[in-house]
């Protein structure tokens, strides 16, 4: 059916496979069958094929491989299911080779406007991290992407995957914590989960502790939840009020209505959060969500149990209402049972106990034997914690040895013999009565019980207690090992209290004991004989044997097994294991100051206000309509599209100010630029004047594209609108700081501007010849002459005074000369010399290249390669020439002429062209004298393929938008802040490769700009500093493999000192 032309056929037998598989049974033999359909045109087909591929992509790596292309055009299908299962299958493939096109493929679904998408792209990042953990710090900058992203269906996968990759981040949820909070309701429950457990985490990092208001707490409280210091510090500033932060008070207000969840473990997550960070007043609202969630199946009642028996031994009052809720019922498991019997008893006191023992009764009678021992243990405890009852406690407990049932004789032998330890004096009666067991008891821990209690009293009972050691000596052999450790101190007991009756007889199970098979038992006979039996080696604990044995002990401590589980998170794995698993994140103490408040602040900036300055009513109102149409998607509760649309308007305006920060460097940066072209106005106009003579080719293509430029400028109202009013108010802010003088030439500049605001704005936009003039930005340059928006030549060739810079605007190159009257600061780049040719091996020539970073003269498409050639033998070496040429398919090379003769200690210089085809593949060839040919190589670094381009900061924007997605890498570099200075980064940037440096108005990016010699595609690199000594490094480019491999070049020099 799979290989049918129909497509019922195929889509008929794809339902049947996804059945199976459904079913649990095993349809990997069917994969070569099924991976041939994954470019069906039918969707419905497509979708299940790619949920068989999620399922065996992992199993049949190698036949899923040879479908990753059809996967990545996948990524780009129109439909978001087919993007988001092709994102999901390719993240399946788990295969180190592909990491690469994964990573890619995240970033571009992480930008993707379906939010369906953005959330696989979340579910990816965990695989790819698991695969590849050299990846997190790319994955890291996708993840603080993800995080801003308002989505309700993406924000708990996001958070999920920030848990697995790097959860000790804080930084990066402050801005989006109200947001989270805020969301948390709209979330899917499993997010909902994901997301209360990260904010318990964070509320303890970030707010102080609630509890301090709490004066009239138990002593356990306080010792359970603060040290000693703290409980001092504590008194000491009682006086001081505590104000709970407004954010922790949000967080605890919003999690609240989940306690009505139908989520059993969203209803734990919201306990749990409740527990560890509000205040003890508020924490009695979980009581009742939790009992109800006992009504649901097993598994979850034993969690929610277990969870419940750590908080009742802290705070019994909770729980106390519902006590009848924990009454076993018949039809509950062993494990059950056990659990709320231990709840009982942490919640019994002397108001309860009597209905709790007639309780107890009842289970004391029930078929399941573990359960009765169980109780057996719980009436112990319960006589132990209230001294009332222990007599009641202890007369039920000895009626029940008469029971029939032998485990349950046992049991109680076990727990009266801890009783009976606290208060032994008036106790020998019962003492007698057990002895009185021994013949019928079997169970091997209640006879030794039994042994340890007469030994200890033994001169309480002094005619019992040598006739049990005689019966204990008879069927010594046939014990137990933990009954002959106790017939062994009995038999010392008795020997040092009463060894006129007991003396042989001790001998005798001591002499038993030297031989048994077990060591322990061996080693115990051979210390009590030495101890005991004074002899000549004896030392001098002989003497102490007696204070050594009949030692009084201390009474046992009856305690809750879940005693010790607080200090893990109420409903992790690790607190029902009781152990600390793999992965778990303990919760911090909380900090005795609060960290700063203000990090949560995201500021919203009044856009409209800021751009338009004063007296100009009529830009001030068709900016804020421009505006007001983005508040307006913004504030409606619109699907998560239509949000993501919103994002991409500069004039974004959000409540919760996730994003903010973005929307606001990118309307500053524009801003920038805008007053950029405005302010380059002044400067191009003295340009034209001097550019006359030059011809009239520039001044008719001006004319012509001033022509076309006038059709597109109806439809670009606003944005000239939006230049007009940016440009002015920089020109206002400039004359405030400015002389007189300066001010009214700048009044007249501006005049002049905005007369001829229309053909003035089509030449910024598309003549080439002055536009991009990096002198022309004094408000982000403070001296023109040192700015790095100034280095925007030929790094190769710029020691002569004259140089020639390549400009790029829409789609025109033009080389500019020095007659533009550019100021410049010199950067130089040290020529490194390559070696092709070894004297040795050359027989006395010896050869040696390096790239002059000069357009080559043999072709446009060939990187310019120089040669030097040396002789260093005493003899003429003649006819120096290129011979057979071994290049890879597409490359050409361009050789030099033949040299006739090379005299002796001579050297010469020759240019050639090679065209790489942007690639660093290595160009060979022979270097033939008339005698010898020697085989040599070429390879260029990958900085070589690339000639620099100057455009201005908009322009760049402008490319780099268009250069998103799968055109884009970065990496995270870790340096010394002196390393970050512009001037240390631009010469380490152009060191590597040719760039040109691109004018920016923000100190903290640095710009660069290039195109590749072959295809002409641009490169563009940004150095942008981040908070610390930690810098993004971005490429954005076409050519995707040159783009990696200059990325893996720069890495390691910007982050070496």
């Amino acid at each position: 059916m799979l290989e049918s032309n129909k497509d019922s056929a195929k889509l008929d037998a794809m339902k049947r496979i996804v059945g199976m598989i459904a079913k649990g049974k095993n349809a990997s033999e069917l994969f070569p069958a099924v991976v041939k359909n994954v470019a069906s045109k039918n969707i419905e087909i497509k979708k299940l094929v790619y949920v068989y591929l999620v399922r065996y992509a992992e199993e049949q790596q190698d036949l899923a491989l040879l479908s990753i292309s059809t996967f990545q055009r996948a990524l780009k299908d129109p439909n978001q299911l087919i993007r988001a299962s092709a994102l999901r299958v390719l993240s399946s493939i788990r295969v180190p080779i592909i990491v690469p096109i994964m990573m890619l493929a995240i970033k571009e679904a992480s930008a993707d406007l379906s939010p369906y998408v953005r959330k696989n792209a979340a579910h990816a990042i965990q695989k790819l991290y698991s695969l590849d953990p050299e990846q997190k710090e790319m994955l890291i900058e996708v993840i603080e992407k993800l995080l801003k992203d308002k989505s309700t269906l993406v924000a708990g996968s996001v958070v999920m995957a920030f848990e697995e990759v790097c959860p000790d981040r804080i930084d990066l949820i402050h801005k989006n914590y109200r947001k989270l909070c805020n969301l948390l309701v709209d979330v899917e429950e499993w997010g909902q989960v994901v997301i209360i457990h990260m904010l318990t985490r964070y509320a303890r990092t970030q707010f102080v502790s609630p509890w301090k208001e709490d004066d009239g707490l138990e002593d356990n409280e306080k010792n359970f939840y603060e040290s000693d210091d703290e409980q001092k510090e504590k008194t000491d500033h009682r006086k001081k009020p505590y104000t709970m932060d407004p954010d922790h008070r949000l967080l605890i207000r919003n999690t609240k209505p989940l306690l009505q969840s139908r989520n059993a473990a969203v209803v734990m997550a919201v306990a749990q959060l409740y527990w560890h960070i509000s205040p003890k007043s508020e924490v009695g609202i979980i009581s009742k969500s939790l009992v109800r969630l006992l009504r649901s199946n097993r598994e979850v009642q034993y969690i929610v149990l277990q969870n419940i028996a750590t908080m009742s031994i802290q705070r019994k009052g909770m729980f106390e209402p519902y006590l009848k809720s924990f009454y076993v019922r018949s039809t509950d498991p062993t494990m059950i049972k056990t659990l709320k019997l231990e709840i009982l008893t942490n919640l019994a006191n002397e108001a309860n106990i009597s209905t709790l023992l007639r309780e107890f009764q009842t289970y004391v009678k029930s078929q399941d034997k573990q359960f009765a021992a169980a109780t057996i243990q719980t009436i112990g405890r319960c006589a132990t914690n209230i001294s009332e009852v222990t007599d009641t406690c202890l007369n039920g407990l000895v009626c029940l040895l008469s029971n029939r049932d032998e485990i349950v004789v046992a049991e109680s032998v076990v727990v009266i013999k801890k009783l009976l330890q606290m208060q032994p004096v008036q106790h020998g009666e019962i003492i007698k009565h057990m002895a009185k067991l021994l013949d019928s008891i079997t169970v091997p821990v209640a006879r030794a019980s039994i042994l340890w209690l007469i030994g200890e009293n033994c001169e309480r009972v002094p005619k019992i207690a040598p006739d049990v050691l005689r019966k204990m000596a008879k069927s010594f052999t046939s014990e137990d090992d933990l009954v002959k450790l106790q017939i062994l101190n009995l038999g010392a007991k008795l020997y040092l209290t009463n060894s006129k009756q007991t003396k042989l007889l001790t001998q005798y199970i001591l002499n038993l004991g030297k031989y048994d098979q077990n060591y322990d038992i061996r080693d115990r006979t051979r210390f009590i004989r030495q101890l005991i039996v004074p002899n000549e080696k004896s030392g001098a604990l002989s003497k102490y044997a007696k204070k050594i044995f009949l030692a009084q002990k201390p009474a046992p401590l009856l305690e809750s097994p879940f005693k010790d589980r607080d200090h893990f998170q109420l409903g992790t794995l690790s607190h029902t294991l009781n152990t600390k698993a793999t992965g778990y994140l303990e919760l911090s103490n909380w900090p005795e100051v609060a960290p700063d408040p203000s990090v949560r602040n995201v500021e919203v900036i009044e856009l409209a206000k800021e751009w338009t300055p004063a007296g100009k009513a009529k830009k001030e109102n068709s900016a804020k309509k421009f505006y007001s149409e983005s508040e307006e998607e913004d504030s409606s509760d619109s699907s998560s599209d239509s949000e993501s649309e919103s994002e991409s308007a500069n004039g974004e305006q959000e409540e919760e100010g996730d994003s903010s920060e973005d929307s606001s460097e990118d309307i500053s940066s524009e801003h920038r630029s805008d007053s950029e072209s405005a302010s380059e106005v002044g400067d191009k106009r003295t340009a034209k004047k001097n550019s006359k003579s030059k011809g009239k080719s520039y001044s008719e293509d001006g004319e012509k594209e001033n022509e076309k430029s006038k059709t597109s400028d109806s439809s670009s109202t606003d944005s000239s609108s939006e230049e007009e009013s940016s440009s002015d108010s920089e020109s206002v802010s400039e004359s405030e700081s400015e002389p007189e003088s300066r001010k009214v030439a700048k009044e007249n500049e501006k005049k002049k501007t905005k007369q001829d605001r229309n053909p003035l704005t089509k030449d910024v936009s598309l003549l080439d010849l002055d536009d991009f003039n990096p002198v022309s930005t004094p408000v982000a340059l403070p001296t023109p002459a040192l700015s790095p928006s100034l280095i925007a030549d030929l790094e190769g060739l710029n020691l002569s005074t004259c140089s020639s810079v390549i400009s790029v605007t829409e789609e025109k190159l033009i080389i500019k000369s020095c007659s533009d009257n550019w100021v410049r600061t010199p950067v130089f780049v040290p020529v490194k010399t390559h070696v092709l040719l070894h004297r040795m091996s050359g027989r006395g020539l010896a050869a040696h290249y390096f790239f002059p970073r000069q357009p080559c003269i043999f072709g446009d498409k060939m990187v310019s390669v120089q040669i030097t050639l040396n002789n260093t033998t005493d003899q003429k070496i003649e006819n120096i020439h290129i011979g057979e040429k071994k290049l890879p398919v597409g490359m050409q090379m361009h050789v030099f002429n033949p040299i006739e003769s090379l005299e002796p200690e001579g050297s010469i210089t020759v240019s050639m062209g090679i065209d790489f085809c942007d690639s660093t593949q290595t160009a060979s060839f022979q270097l033939c004298t008339k005698d010898d040919c020697f085989s040599v190589n070429i390879q260029p670094p990958v900085g070589e393929l690339l000639l620099p381009v100057a455009m201005s900061e908009k322009d760049f924007k402008k490319e780099q938008g268009m250069l998103t997605g799968m055109n884009e890498t970065s990496t995270v570099i870790m340096a010394a802040p002196q390393n970050f200075t512009p001037s240390v980064i631009l010469q380490k940037v152009v060191n590597v490769a040719n760039v040109g440096v691109v004018p920016s108005g923000q100190d903290n990016i640095h710009r660069f700009a290039a195109k590749t010699v072959h295809s002409g595609s641009l490169m563009l690199v940004t150095v942008e500093l981040k908070e610390g000594s930690t810098a993004q490094l971005i490429i954005n480019t076409e050519r995707t493999v040159i783009g990696s491999v200059l990325l893996r070049e720069l890495k390691p020099v910007l982050s070496q000192g």
